[in-house]
């Protein structure tokens, strides 16, 4: 059964999972695998202690330690930055990245796999969304306190208004927020529609919305070896993950975006979210290329609300 937040995308792991390019051998995976466990039993007296820490300090360790588990199962993370439309507009303070005056950043992106909060984690200091049944997992559970993750109910429109005051309540608080609209994942090769609700937290919060698209790549070329889609299972997720060489993940945070002032609550929202998904869609289906600076420059889609000026 999906829920108001949920909804399941197309992708199915044999419609959409392709061949590595470069495979692991099984010595390499025994150790890839290994060596994951270990940091994840190792995070939870780390998030023990970071859930007392003050909210920059625990997004710091978190971030750390999101970063040693990439590299135990052989990813590489790459973040390439844009600048705000002008020098000192963009997002400060708080957990993360925040806007102006105080409050946080509302960052948006597509969703692929389960590695994404990790990867997000990794590439700027945040707080995740998480579904409240994570809070019933053991171990898991931990983790996502220790990180400062917001519990939300995704399968009751009845919560809908609560979960949205949750995250602006984190963004007034100088926090930066991470949240994946689609409400599902999808293979990496293309991606759903942003779902507005959240949207109306970092308008309530007076937040900025930073897009951001998150690419997985293998020798330069989109991957879907890290997806976790339709019926897959995460432990098949994991092993798929664990065997594939040269596996990188590029992160690309997009310049941030406000709302405009005089639009009425769901037009703004709704306005919010299509000019964020035009930006995220637009970057994930450009054409492969080296990430980074040696990368051909897309040209995104004008804004249907104003971008970020000091």
């Amino acid at each position: 059964m999906t829920g108001v937040w949920l909804r399941m995308g197309p992708c199915t792991p044999d419609m959409c999972v392709r061949a590595a390019v470069l495979g692991a051998g099984a010595a390499r995976r025994t150790l890839r695998l290994l060596a994951a466990v270990l940091v994840v039993l190792a995070g939870v007296p780390v998030a023990l202690t970071a859930r007392h820490a003050r909210a920059g300090r625990r997004a710091r360790i978190t971030g750390a330690w999101a970063r040693l588990l990439l590299r135990a199962l052989g990813i590489r993370l790459d973040v390439i930055a844009e600048e705000p439309a002008e020098e000192g507009a963009g997002p400060s303070g708080g957990s993360g990245e925040g806007a102006g005056e105080g409050a946080g950043a509302l960052v948006v992106a597509n969703h692929v796999s389960w590695l994404d909060p990790l990867v997000i984690a990794a590439a700027l200091p945040s707080r995740p969304l998480a579904k409240r049944e994570i809070a019933g997992w053991p171990v898991v559970r931990t983790l996502a306190a220790g990180s400062g993750a917001l519990f939300i109910d995704r399968e009751r429109l009845s919560a809908l208004p609560s979960a949205v005051a949750t995250v602006a309540g984190a963004l007034r608080a100088g926090d930066t927020v991470v949240a994946f609209p689609e409400g599902t994942t999808w293979c990496g090769l293309g991606m759903g529609v942003f779902r507005p609700a959240v949207f109306q937290a970092a308008i309530d919060a007076g937040a900025v919305v930073r897009p951001a698209t998150l690419r997985y790549r293998e020798d330069g070329l989109t991957s879907t070896r890290a997806s976790y889609v339709g019926e897959d299972s995460l432990l098949a997720s994991v092993l798929r993950v664990a065997a594939t060489r040269r596996l990188a993940v590029e992160v690309r945070l997009l310049a941030p975006l406000r709302a405009v002032p005089s639009a009425r609550r769901p037009e703004a929202r709704a306005a919010l979210a299509r000019s964020a998904e035009a930006l995220v869609r637009a970057g994930i289906e450009a054409p492969d290329g080296p990430p980074g600076r040696g990368r051909t420059a897309v040209h995104l889609p004008k804004p249907a609300v104003s971008p970020l000026r000091s």
